[in-house]
């Protein structure tokens, strides 16, 4: 199987997909969405683009399934399967905030073997392949060379809903802005995570994560130097709800700031 020939037809995917998303947005309204739980949020056009990708990757590998956010085709038992974000920030694409992406990874069993994030009003594509280097819009990008937590800047989300540990959250975050360059929320982990890869941040971290949020960024990461794990320095990253990303350089520091609090 050639990942990197897949990459190029996944890129034209998210990008055609991007497209959509875009030129919706100039027309999109606050009543046009629908509630699906505590903070969480879905309008027509997440589902519109999830059906748009869904026909696109299915082409290119007619044998693999699919883990969808939006559950427009659920069956995920193959050995290939897609996992897709059709759009990775609604909640900053309904208010018009600009930072929102598509985010597409291949999976081949419990491995990654494609990643695309692409961040639609920056036109930015990331994307890596099993095999292959990270790359931006053609250009290839690795990870800062930031050797401590104080010369850091560091990403992060605020949870939704599980606000047990909101408390222990906080007190992590204090602790950062204390002690870096200071504390981003974007509000796309996708793009948190592709933004890790190209040096812009240092370090990124949240839980109540899930799947369609994280495969693909934390592939395209790990391709361009960094490291990713759960809360525990573990492997369950893309399943267990909690990631820690970073460059490297600092992992081993910031995941014992993440631990002491979490």
């Amino acid at each position: 199987m050639n990942y990197e020939d897949i990459c190029k037809l996944v890129i034209n995917a998210s990008k055609e997909a991007g497209d959509f998303i875009r030129t919706e947005a100039q027309k999109f309204s606050l009543d046009k969405i629908e509630v699906k739980g505590l903070h969480n949020f879905v309008s027509y056009v997440d589902k519109s683009a999830e059906q748009l990708l869904v026909d696109a990757l299915h082409k290119i590998l007619p044998e693999a399934g699919f883990i969808t956010e939006e559950g427009t085709k659920g069956n995920d038992g193959e050995q290939l399967k897609w996992v897709i974000d059709p759009l990775d920030g609604t909640t900053n694409f309904i208010h018009g905030l600009p930072a929102y992406s598509v985010s597409l990874a291949l999976m081949d069993g419990d491995e990654t073997v494609v990643g695309v994030v692409y961040e639609i009003n920056q036109n930015e594509c990331f994307y890596s392949w099993k095999g292959g280097a990270a790359y931006l819009n053609g250009k290839q990008i690795q990870v800062s060379k930031a050797q401590t937590v104080q010369d850091s800047l560091i990403a992060t989300g605020f949870p939704y809903y599980d606000f047990d540990k909101m408390k222990a959250y906080l007190a992590s975050l204090e602790y950062i802005m204390k002690h870096s360059h200071g504390a981003r929320r974007i509000g796309s982990a996708a793009v948190d995570l592709a933004y890790v890869a190209c040096g812009r941040f240092e370090a990124f971290y949240e839980y109540s994560l899930q799947p369609w949020d994280v495969a693909a960024g934390a592939f395209i990461l790990q391709q361009a130097g960094g490291k990713v794990c759960d809360f525990k320095g573990g492997s369950d990253y893309i399943f267990g709800q909690e990631l820690i990303a970073t460059n490297g350089s600092i992992h081993e520091e910031f995941l014992g700031i993440v631990q002491k609090y979490l």
